[in-house]
Order: C-alpha cells, then sequence, then structure tokens
C-alpha cells in the first residue's frame, strides 16, 4: 500500500509511507509539502493509474532514455537538488534542515527546492523535470499498456516478476470480452525491453519494499561518516545493548542478561563511560551519568579492578549527547540534561553508521569477553534454534564478577587496542599520536574546539530526577499527596500557588524544588511515609482508601440510627421550657454541688 496513487473525484493523492495507523500522503493536484494522515482518512480513495494522473494535471512526461545529453544533464542536475531530502522526507525537521543546507549550498531558494520535491514525490519520475520541447515524443498505445502493467503489477509490495506483469497485462488489455487473446500484442522481449529502458532502482527499492526498507538497506551512504558527524571531543555517541551471557545472583538462582549502557566519544572512539545493570530506562542513563563523572580509578579500585589514570582519562560530561531516539532518550527526564548546557541530537531512523564508533564498541567487547568465557552461561549463534544447548544451564557469575570483566575489556578498548585507519592529520603526525583511543582523546582535548562540560555528579542526578508539579498549602508544600516543609518559605505557604518539583521515586524522604536551575531540598512531614518508595506510597494511600470506602455502608448507618435515637430521647422530654432568666448563677451552683457530692460518693465506694 506503500507510493499508491489514489483517486476520489478530482483529487489524487500518492500514498509514499504507512506507519502506526498513519498515512504519508501528497496531494498531486496542490503538490504541497506532503503530510500524515490518518488512514481512515483514505476510505474514500480508490487506486487508479498513472495515466490518469497525467491525463488530469495534462502532463506529458518522456522517458529519460529519449532525452537528449543536455536535457538529460537538466534533469539530473534538478533533481540532485531533492535527491539528499528523500531519505527523510517524512521527517519535517530533518526534511526542512536538508532543505536549508542544500538552498545555501547550490545558492537556489528554498520554494524551489520544494517545488521540485512536490513535483518528483506526486510522479515519482525524474524525467518530469526534462525541459519541455516541441521534439517530445507521445507514448505509443503499446507503452501506454506496458507503462501501465509495470505500475499496476510490478512496482507494488506484491513483487511479481516481470513475466507475471506481463501476463496480467495481456489479460487486461489485450484480451476481448470472451478472454480471447487479440492478434496484435508486444511481445515478453518488448516488456523487458521497456522496463530496462525505464528502469530506475530508487523507484524499484521504493515501490516493492517501502520507504522504511529502502532508508534502512539501499539509499546511498554518501559523506565521511562519523568523522565528518563529530569533528572534535565532546560529542558522545549513546546506546544500550543486551549482553550475551546469563549470570547468576549470589546464591546460585538464574537471573538472566544484564544489559550493557555506553556513552563513546565519537572523535576518539574512547569509551567515556559505561553503566551495567538488570534493567534499562532511565535508571541505566543515570547509572551512566554517575560513571561518566565519577573519578575511573577510584571507580575501578571499587569494584577489584587496577587502572592507571591515563588509561581511562574522562571525568567530564560531554555537551553532546548522540543517540538513536530510544525511549529512554527521548523523554522528558533526559532531556532535562540540556538545562546543563547539554545538547541532544536524536538520530533519525536507521542511521547506524553516524554512531558506529558505540556499535562498534559493542561489538568488539562483546566479541572479547565470549571467547574467554564460552561454557560459562556466553550465549552461541545458535541459541534460539531448536535443539541447541541450554545455555542458561551454564551461568555461573555474578553481576559483581561479570562487571569486572567489562572493565577489563573496557580498559583494553581504550588503551591497548589499535585504531588502524583512524584518519590522522598532520598536527597529530608531528605529535606522533599513539594509534590508541585514549592518546586520541587527549590530544583532542587540547585542541580549542574541545567540548566537555564540567559539573559535578550531584547536579547531574538531581537533573536526571523526574518532575512533577507541587502545590503550596498552609499545611506544607504537597508532592505526590505527601506533605514537605523547608525553612524560609512563610510566604509561599500562605499565598500558595504551583510550583516546578523533582523528586525520587525510590525514597520519598526528600524533594526539590526547581527554580532557575537551582534546587532546593523539602523534607517530608508524614513520619509513617519515611523510607518508602512513591510506590508504596501510593500502595499505602490506596488501601486506606479502600478501608474508607468498604465502612461507608456501616458509616451512613451509623448516622442514621444516631439521628433516630436524638429524636427518641427528644420526644420524650417535656414540652415545658425554662420559665425564668433569673438567679442562673445560683442555679448553676446548685447543680455543681450535686455533681460534687455525686462523686465523692463514687469515690467512697470504689475506695
Amino acid at each position: 500500500m506503500k507510493n499508491n496513487l489514489m483517486k476520489s473525484g478530482d483529487k489524487f493523492i500518492r500514498v509514499l509511507d504507512r506507519e502506526g495507523g498513519k498515512a504519508f500522503v501528497i496531494d498531486c493536484i496542490k503538490r504541497n509539502m506532503p503530510k500524515w494522515i490518518d488512514e481512515a482518512e483514505l476510505s474514500d480513495y480508490i487506486q487508479c493509474e498513472e495515466d490518469d494522473l497525467l491525463s488530469a494535471t495534462d502532463t506529458v512526461i518522456m522517458e529519460i532514455d529519449t532525452l537528449s545529453a543536455e536535457s538529460k544533464q537538466f534533469v539530473h542536475s534538478h533533481f540532485s537538488l531533492v535527491a539528499g531530502i528523500l531519505p527523510y522526507v517524512s521527517d519535517k525537521k530533518q526534511r526542512d534542515q536538508i532543505i536549508a543546507l542544500i538552498s545555501e549550498e547550490r545558492e537556489v531558494s528554498k520554494q524551489t527546492i520544494r517545488h521540485y520535491l512536490c513535483d518528483y514525490l506526486a510522479f515519482q519520475n525524474i524525467a518530469v523535470f526534462a525541459p519541455k520541447t516541441k521534439e517530445d515524443r507521445p507514448l505509443t498505445k503499446d507503452e501506454k499498456n506496458i507503462r501501465w502493467a509495470l505500475n499496476k503489477f510490478f512496482y507494488t509490495k506484491n513483487k511479481n516478476s516481470l513475466n507475471d506483469a506481463y501476463t496480467f497485462m495481456l489479460k487486461y488489455k489485450y484480451t476481448d470480452a470472451d478472454g480471447t487473446m487479440k492478434p496484435d500484442y508486444p511481445t515478453i522481449n518488448q516488456f523487458k525491453y521497456y522496463y530496462r529502458k525505464t528502469k530506475k532502482l530508487q523507484t524499484f527499492y521504493i515501490s516493492r519494499d517501502g520507504m522504511t526498507d529502502y532508508q534502512r538497506n539501499n539509499r546511498p551512504l554518501l559523506g565521511d561518516g562519523v568523522q565528518e558527524f563529530t569533528p572534535y571531543v565532546g560529542m558522545a555517541m549513546l546506546d544500550a545493548t543486551v549482553c550475551d551471557i546469563y549470570l547468576i545472583n549470589e546464591v546460585g538462582g538464574l537471573v538472566g542478561r544484564p544489559i550493557l549502557t555506553a556513552a563513546v566519544d565519537g572523535f576518539s572512539s574512547l569509551c567515556v563511560g559505561y553503566g551495567l545493570q538488570w534493567e534499562g530506562g532511565i535508571y541505566s542513563v543515570k547509572n551512566l551519568t554517575e560513571n561518566i563523572l565519577a573519578d575511573k580509578v577510584e571507580w575501578c579500585k571499587s569494584k577489584g579492578v587496577a587502572i592507571y589514570a591515563d588509561d581511562w582519562n574522562c571525568n567530564k560530561l560531554p555537551a553532546v549527547f548522540i543517540t538513536d531516539g530510544g525511549s529512554e532518550y527521548t523523554g522528558q527526564t533526559f532531556e532535562q540534561l540540556s538545562e546543563l548546557g547539554v545538547t541532544i541530537i536524536n538520530l533519525p531512523s536507521y542511521r547506524p553508521e553516524l554512531k558506529g564508533n558505540v556499535e562498534k564498541f559493542f561489538d568488539l567487547v562483546q566479541e572479547t569477553y565470549k571467547t574467554h568465557l564460552k561454557g560459562k552461561g556466553v550465549i552461541e549463534p545458535d541459541f534460539q534454534q531448536r535443539g541447541a544447548h541450554d545455555y542458561r544451564k551454564d551461568a555461573c557469575l555474578t553481576m559483581a564478577d561479570f562487571e569486572k570483566v567489562i572493565i577489563h575489556c573496557i580498559k583494553y578498548y581504550n588503551s591497548q587496542r589499535i585504531i588502524e585507519n583512524y584518519p590522522y592529520t598532520d598536527e597529530m603526525l608531528k605529535q606522533k599520536i599513539a594509534p590508541y583511543a585514549n592518546q586520541i582523546f587527549s590530544f583532542g582535548c587540547k585542541l580549542s574546539s574541545v567540548n566537555l562540560l564540567d559539573v559535578d555528579i550531584e547536579t547531574v542526578m538531581l537533573t536526571l530526577l523526574p518532575r512533577t508539579i507541587g502545590t503550596f498549602t498552609r499545611k506544607g508544600l504537597k508532592v505526590n499527596k505527601m506533605r514537605y516543609s523547608a525553612e524560609g518559605f512563610t510566604e509561599e505557604y500562605l499565598r500558595g500557588g504551583e510550583v516546578t518539583v523533582a523528586y525520587n521515586p525510590d525514597n520519598v524522604n526528600t524533594v526539590y524544588l526547581v527554580d532557575r536551575g537551582t534546587y532546593t531540598e523539602f523534607n517530608l512531614i508524614e513520619s509513617r511515609y519515611i523510607d518508602k518508595s512513591v510506590a508504596d506510597v501510593e500502595e499505602m494511600q490506596e488501601k486506606q482508601k479502600e478501608l474508607v470506602k468498604k465502612e461507608e455502608h456501616n458509616n451512613l448507618q451509623a448516622k442514621i440510627d444516631l439521628a433516630t435515637s436524638i429524636q427518641t430521647i427528644a420526644s420524650l422530654v417535656s414540652s415545658n421550657h425554662a420559665t425564668s432568666l433569673k438567679s442562673i448563677r445560683e442555679n448553676r451552683t446548685k447543680e455543681r454541688e450535686k455533681t460534687h457530692k455525686d462523686f465523692m460518693k463514687v469515690g467512697a465506694y470504689n475506695g
């Protein structure tokens, strides 16, 4: 259903892509920029032929091979303006950036580039750019039928063969009402010749496999790769992978496969930090960030591994994080790092070459330890095949053991692995920089373009805390249905109002008021929640609600019984009212003496 031409009345649209109940379409008549719409909006449209669109727009498109050399040059020069946009055409932000870049480089207006892009997307033929001349030869009837058959049966997701498309053409275009073949019809060789003459690989890949597959597997890979994308120290590539090994806990119980998260400097390929845990998400990012800023010698010493400072010479935060757009990197919590001056770049889909260093890091690390840990829980390529060995039974390493292995692998990767094909500069050759990641990183740190942030770990951890809205009240700062207090906020308690608050989901003892980059600590007032997590508190509050709700019926019955009792007593009381409002003090004294006498009697009785 991708790249389909569809019609509704006098409207023509082309479906360029589909994803998640959405369709990416272009209006082939107006030829405005394509947009995403709900697939339900296509219900009134039916598939139609390319000839219908050409007829409706009064357009004649010549075959590219029939054009003169000058016209071909004209066509390709115009197509080159939009070719680089096609892989990103469904991503508006990326598309606009590339259009702006091409406009500046080629000195062509953005509007002109958009006009050419829409023409190509509407007709899916670069020959649409051909200059109109009087020599344009119209297609013969057979050529039109062949083109119709190719578009209808060959350039589709069904992936019919040329022979099948040819058979369908004969069936629909060259048979009479009884299904008998007409005497004049093109041969299979003519059909294939026309196909070869008009074949365009980009159209072939997109129409048969879809735009997503084209971007992932077939689009041209141009440019200078990682060195062009990360020209200085301070641009870190982030990613995570599930390790190919099963681990156990301290008592021998199988736990599963750990997740390794890493940040690799794009300029030098140095691993600036790692995180090893049982779950991904924002927790893995916190562990990774903590390791990036840590003193690596002390960190490794705490894990039982000795290293030199030069082996892993990074304890500052990269100013640019390059991610693959995973959920843990696109959420609000991770993006809060921008408050520290960090720029977050989410790569477009299917662009692994732009973070090739971190991909290579995972490959090298896993290949290194798997070689030496065979038979100890390491997974082999056949682990998902029927009858394969159950590698879970081989597990014998704990997380602590495996982390030591990972640190040794990182030490080798950073300071002992030779980078053979690194693009050395004249200055690097002059200084005889050794081909190791740590040496290249040290060289890059001395350049004026280095972009590392010197921030403390506490500030980063506070920045990565999730945020919510808190409310000042007379009873304190209410956050997540709990009350907190701090000195110096009397006016705020009295005035009220909403504020942004950072909190730790694992411990509710403190929260932090966020105000223009500062974090003010507030302490929990309600002692019954001390040392509990947000989830534990929510569970307690929910159980209390259930108990209260369960007793609502009994409470209502009790109120009714109370009202009945009071009314019964009132009904038995004499209707006589106070006879006089005088002598109130004397009457009160007499009644008090009676009470005192009764009290003394009770005391004597108890004695």
